[in-house]
């Protein structure tokens, strides 16, 4: 793939929860119900929302600490039931399909780079109608969950371009740290699941605080 003189990049992996996908509140409340189901202490919004983005049960791990080990795969069924019973309540943020679009028409490389799993990733995809707009995607249980880059070197390997043409988006400290360990440039966005506060350390090219402003951003910049 030729670099665009037009693009300054020619990938833009865009994380999934909290960044297209407004699902940010519907996932806290999800794993503090499973962790209650399983006899562990609810987690704080705070604390339920900050694992979103790794790979689930990494994150029930994290939100758990009273947990044992053993009873993890329980967790991660009691996450699921409770996500089933809620998924058609999620949608994307307002403006995010008009955004991909615009960027698909400037030719630029699109893809996810989620913890979500595959099943759910499929899932989603297919309930708002996204295919053909995304080039690529991976997900936290087929490759490493975030901040580990792996997913993000697939991406670029599978799409032949490199860090310094790549762009990571997301809303958490995950994505940005993901990025920088991949050696990528990234934006961030405060509408999801962290604090903005804490993304002047990771060094995005922009804190966006609404898909509006991402997709100005984008379009001017991108």
């Amino acid at each position: 793939m030729q670099p665009s003189p037009r693009r300054q990049f020619d990938l833009i992996a865009f994380d999934w929860d909290g960044t297209l996908f407004d699902s940010t509140a519907i996932i806290t409340r999800c794993i503090q119900a499973a962790v209650v189901d399983v006899g562990g202490a609810r987690p704080t919004d705070q604390a339920a929302s900050y694992v979103i983005g790794l790979g689930l049960m990494q994150a029930l791990a994290h939100a758990a600490p009273d947990v044992p080990p053993a009873r993890y795969p329980e967790l991660g069924e009691r996450y699921r039931h409770h996500y089933l019973l809620h998924q058609n309540d999620i949608s994307l943020f307002d403006g995010v399909l008009p955004l991909l679009a615009a960027l698909k028409a400037r030719q630029h490389r699109l893809a996810v780079a989620t913890g979500k799993s595959r099943r759910g990733l499929d899932e989603a995809l297919l309930a708002v109608e996204l295919q053909g707009l995304f080039d690529a995607s991976r997900t936290a249980d087929e490759t490493a969950g975030k901040p580990h880059p792996r997913m993000v070197f697939e991406l670029m390997a599978q799409l032949g371009v490199p860090p310094e043409r790549t762009l990571v988006v997301g809303d958490t400290t995950h994505d940005l740290q993901m990025a920088l360990n991949a050696g990528c440039a990234s934006v961030a966005v405060s509408y999801g699941a962290h604090e903005p506060s804490a993304f002047a350390t990771l060094n995005p090219l922009v804190v966006a605080h609404s898909v509006a402003e991402l997709s100005q951003w984008l379009l001017a910049n991108a």
